[in-house]
């Protein structure tokens, strides 16, 4: 029931459409972007429930205090403090490594500003775990969500991170001079 108001919503009620021809395999990451609004987050849950795919997803911890807490975990939040540096790549990777099926769903640009550096932890953990990257893009300006390719991570981040970002320069960010790859 609950799927069928969400699609609705995504669907008729804001017009969004789903381009995929990438199979979404027992464990992946998901590497989305542009990000460049809080709606970006409404759109994915959005998405998320229509077609009862549930990805995991990192936040930073400021966004699970409070009663908010417990309704992020429950969308599959998981905390991170960008203050510290832990070793979350590594134990996020073993975790996918030890599971039947694994789906996290990360914004490279780590942030909702304009940020040229892209953030590397989404293609360690899946180079790690040995899963593939599904590249997701959010499309404002032609209203579609679309997955057209994914990246086996081989190691050799200098040449392939290019050829992830060169994919996200398709889209329309919701606020476009928000959003760069940085190449």
């Amino acid at each position: 029931m609950l799927g069928k108001l969400c699609g609705w919503i995504l669907y008729k009620m804001l017009g969004f459409t789903v381009e995929e021809t990438i199979a979404k395999p027992n464990k992946y990451i998901i590497a989305l972007a542009p990000h460049t609004s809080n709606w970006d987050f409404i759109l994915g849950q959005l998405y998320a429930c229509a077609t009862a795919h549930h990805p995991h997803f990192l936040m930073k911890k400021e966004w699970f205090w409070g009663p908010l807490g417990p309704v992020m975990r429950s969308l599959g939040g998981i905390p991170v403090r960008r203050d510290k540096s832990t070793s979350m790549t590594d134990q996020i990777a073993e975790i996918a490594r030890r599971r039947e099926t694994f789906c996290l769903c990360i914004t490279p640009e780590g942030t909702r500003k304009l940020q040229p550096d892209w953030k590397k932890g989404f293609y360690y953990i899946a180079l790690k775990a040995e899963i593939p990257i599904l590249l997701y893009g959010l499309d404002y300006k032609k209203k579609r969500i679309v997955c057209t390719k994914s990246v086996m991570p081989t190691g050799d981040i200098d040449r392939e991170l290019p050829e992830i970002k060169r994919y996200f320069e398709q889209f329309t960010a919701r606020h476009p001079k928000k959003f760069t790859t940085g190449l």
